[in-house]
């Protein structure tokens, strides 16, 4: 009876211990179900309990739900962002007024703080801290997140809903990304356009490939013209002069072009054994890629080195140093309006006309500080924009004899190259299937990052930008077959994952991409560009850019004048293809329909 007892104790303790373990593999961490909406804060007690952080969302209740009295109004009152992109992109009679009285400072200001106010500052999460840290904050080598990382020990991998496994990076490229037929952008976005979004985002766009995924080679976080004057010292003073504060260059048929490695020794990417002497040395090592690149790279040197003829008229006693500090403030000043009145504004679509003038947000709660965003970095990659080959004085140049030919650019000159990448289309973005063959290694890239970050499904960034969450993949494209094929993927649209979301999701009516694009991009890209110091209230004054001529500069300066007051003829130059050249394609399109 005794053995008996003991073996029947043994049997229960085993089974215990069985049961037991049971529990613990079935325990499910209670934030992989994403339970705290309208930006509450999920923390874990225990094993699986839970507790939403609400404080100041404007919400309460377990999960964040219930709206306090104000939260409840501002629902009631506010727009759908489908209405207010509608009314932005309509009615031409009511902005032609606002834009032409001082209506136009009051909703340039609404647009700049609602937009902003999206955007945490100072910076929250990163890739290894999915919970606030000293580390997130001060570590500038990581992207900071919006949201953070999908924890790691969840069931699935985005979380609790769709497929144990994802889709091969190279499955969806080919079926979701690759391009069948080329489809111009509707909005009548050109080249020049397209080659401007490269040149400009690659200044905080540097992702270091080399160590864990989610760190980043930029040691700006913003607009700092690095792609001109290279992001560390060290190369700065090797693409210097020291002279008048200017830039070394090289003069080629009376012209002046970025000088050759074989002269100016810095590291640039180039195919092995390209010689040194065809290498163009740029502030960002990567622009040799592309003479669209080395087109813009070129533009600015002669920028740059024209306003030091100016600050050196006007001020003979300051030292090579001074001239080109200050010049370098001119030239971002530049970049800032440029990208907005001329960059943002033609992508936006609106006839809302935008506005810089930092002087508006004076009065308002501001930080003057940015961190580039994983997220940021990931939903700009564009490369749907690029043709499937590119025409520049009647000579069509395939991919082969386009990528890393420097010659391009010195034997057609600017002034070809801004006329001919001014009338070409770009292609639409959003609606997939628009990537060339040769770009399509990009989207795969992009998508094995997403994953090793973690990166939280597109629903759950739908929600953070106060957009309603998809409820199928039929709602997220109106394309039948692409939705099906998602699903059979995928399984669940709460699993569809961040990039491939916001590249598939249907383009709005005749626009360059969709609704989640313009409410996700809008805001990083406006807090990126207004809180960059010099538009803070100690910098925002003549003396910053030496005297009124050089603040003129700064608030004049557009995409034509850079382009003119640079070259020995002045082309057509625009983000916009020329207008009779639009409507002839419109007419094209509508034959073949």
């Amino acid at each position: 009876m005794k053995d008996f007892s003991i073996f029947l104790f043994g049997v229960i303790t085993y089974l215990l211990l069985i049961e037991s373990q049971s529990c613990a593999a079935d325990s499910v961490n209670p934030c992989c179900y994403y339970p705290c909406q309208n930006s509450g804060v999920c923390v874990r007690f225990g094993a699986d309990g839970y507790r939403c952080d609400c404080t100041r969302t404007g919400y309460y209740g377990d999960n964040c739900t219930t709206p306090e009295l104000w939260s409840r109004v501002r629902a009631m009152l506010r727009p759908r962002p489908a209405a207010i992109h509608y009314f932005l992109t309509h009615f031409q009679w009511f902005w032609d007024f606002i834009n032409s009285c001082f209506l136009r400072d009051t909703f340039m200001t609404l647009v700049l703080t609602v937009r902003s106010e999206l955007i945490p500052s100072p910076p929250t999460y990163n890739t290894k801290y999915g919970y606030l840290s000293w580390e997130s904050y001060i570590n500038i080598s990581y992207y900071t997140r919006l949201l953070p990382p999908v924890p790691e020990d969840c069931p699935l991998p985005m979380g609790t809903k769709g497929k144990s496994v994802l889709p091969e990076p190279n499955v969806l490229a080919e079926r979701f990304f690759k391009r069948k037929k080329f489809r111009p952008d509707p909005q009548g976005t050109n080249l020049m356009f397209s080659f401007m979004a490269q040149h400009f985002t690659h200044q905080f766009f540097k992702t270091n490939h080399d160590v864990q995924a989610g760190f980043t080679k930029a040691l700006g976080h913003g607009v700092d013209a690095s792609n001109i004057y290279g992001d560390d010292l060290v190369r700065q003073h090797q693409l210097r002069l020291h002279e008048d504060g200017k830039m070394k260059y090289q003069v080629v048929d009376g012209e002046m072009y970025p000088p050759t490695v074989s002269d100016v020794p810095v590291h640039m990417v180039y195919p092995k054994g390209f010689p040194p002497e065809r290498q163009l040395a740029i502030g960002q090592e990567f622009f040799g890629i592309v003479p669209g690149l080395t087109m813009y790279a070129t533009l600015w040197l002669r920028e740059h080195n024209r306003v030091c003829d100016i600050l050196k008229a006007e001020h003979p006693t300051w030292d090579d140093e001074q001239l080109f500090q200050t010049t370098r403030l001119i030239i971002i000043g530049e970049i800032i309006n440029i990208i907005i009145e001329d960059y943002v504004q033609h992508l936006s679509g609106y006839l809302f006309k935008l506005k810089f003038d930092p002087s508006l947000l004076f009065g308002e709660r501001f930080q003057y500080s940015n961190r580039i965003a994983l997220e940021f970095c990931q939903l700009y990659h564009w490369h749907p924009l690029m043709p499937d080959s590119f025409l520049i004085d009647g000579d069509q140049i395939p991919y082969s004899q386009f990528m890393y030919n420097t010659s391009v650019l010195l034997h057609y000159g600017v002034e070809k190259l801004v006329d001919a990448f001014s009338r070409q289309p770009a292609g639409q973005i959003g609606g997939g299937q628009n990537s060339h063959e040769a770009v399509l290694k990009v989207a795969e890239m992009v998508i094995r990052e997403s994953r090793a970050t973690r990166v939280q499904p597109f629903n759950e960034y739908r929600k953070k930008f106060n957009l309603e969450p998809y409820a199928s993949f039929q709602e997220l494209t109106d394309d039948a077959d692409m939705a099906n094929a998602l699903e059979e993927l995928y399984g669940d649209i709460d699993a569809l994952e961040f990039y491939p979301g916001i590249m598939l999701e249907k383009a709005h009516s005749s626009s360059i991409f969709g609704e989640s694009m313009v409410e996700m991009g809008a805001p990083f890209s406006l807090k990126g560009l207004l809180g960059n110091p010099i538009c803070s209230p100690h910098y925002w004054k003549p003396s910053t850019f030496g005297g009124e001529t050089g603040f003129n500069i700064v608030k004049t300066s557009t995409l034509k004048k850079l382009v003119c007051l640079n070259t020995k003829w002045c082309p057509f130059v625009d983000f916009h293809i020329p207008r009779k050249e639009e409507e002839s394609q419109r007419k094209e399109s509508s034959s073949e329909l």
